[in-house]
């Protein structure tokens, strides 16, 4: 058996609510069963990534996501699972969301940083409470080479995802060497891209600090997926 990791590996799982059968009704209450699985069972990154949504829809989902995880902690305050919002920085602010995640491409995460200090500053003077919100968000990055998650780091990203490792749709991996490349930053470095329980570990040797992943949490037993990633210490694979 691989040896995986230890409690610190840090665990994230994206939302998919189209990979779920039934109507848009049902969809929308599977993604909150597994927002709620997930915060129960200890993730660590919840990232609501659905980006058909209006702003209106995701606000909507993030606000019924944000309720069911402050009763969870409420009733466990050992349960510390952050939920980041896809791209959409108004719409995290507006549900008291954690952070953004956010593509390679996209605005600065110290772009954001200054935005959102700034919002929160002009709403604590008087208009619309966001006394639950963190000052300073948690920042995710989606990176695709050692270079963007350098540059993601160097603008104050608070982690990044780094992607594909091993498998993606019509995209060739970027596999375990660039990886370990990509590593090198001092944030912490996800991997994400065909990652399962059985070849975690090489991404951990590799010097990733965690694990993100869309099917491995929502087509699975989260606390299965929990247990099995967080049993044992880091080390190199044995027998």
């Amino acid at each position: 058996m691989p040896r995986v990791t230890s409690a610190d590996c840090l665990l994230y799982y994206i939302t998919d609510r189209m990979g779920f059968p039934g109507d848009e009704s049902m969809r929308w209450r599977c993604i909150l069963d597994k927002v709620a699985e997930a915060t129960a069972c200890g993730v660590d990154y919840i990232q609501l990534r659905e980006k058909d949504l209006s702003g209106r829809e995701l606000g909507s989902l993030a606000r019924e996501a944000m309720s069911i995880m402050h009763e969870l902690k409420t009733e466990n305050h050992d349960l510390k699972t952050a939920l980041l919002i896809n791209s959409r920085t108004d719409v995290a602010l507006a549900s008291e969301a954690d952070g953004v995640h956010l593509r390679s491409d996209d605005v600065s995460p110290q772009d954001i940083r200054i935005a959102w200090k700034r919002v929160a500053g002009e709403c604590s003077a008087g208009t619309p409470a966001r006394d639950l919100a963190p000052s300073d968000p948690l920042i995710g990055v989606s990176c695709h080479s050692p270079e963007e998650v350098a540059r993601a780091s160097a603008n104050r990203a608070s982690l990044v995802v780094f992607a594909p490792v091993f498998e993606k749709r019509g995209t060739a991996p970027s596999g375990l060497q660039m990886l370990r490349e990509a590593c090198r930053v001092k944030i912490p470095v996800l991997a994400l891209g065909g990652v399962t329980t059985q070849n975690a570990a090489s991404c951990l040797q590799a010097g990733a600090a965690g694990i993100a992943g869309i099917r491995l949490f929502q087509e699975n037993d989260i606390s299965a997926v929990v247990r099995a990633l967080r049993r044992s210490p880091r080390g190199s694979d044995q027998n």
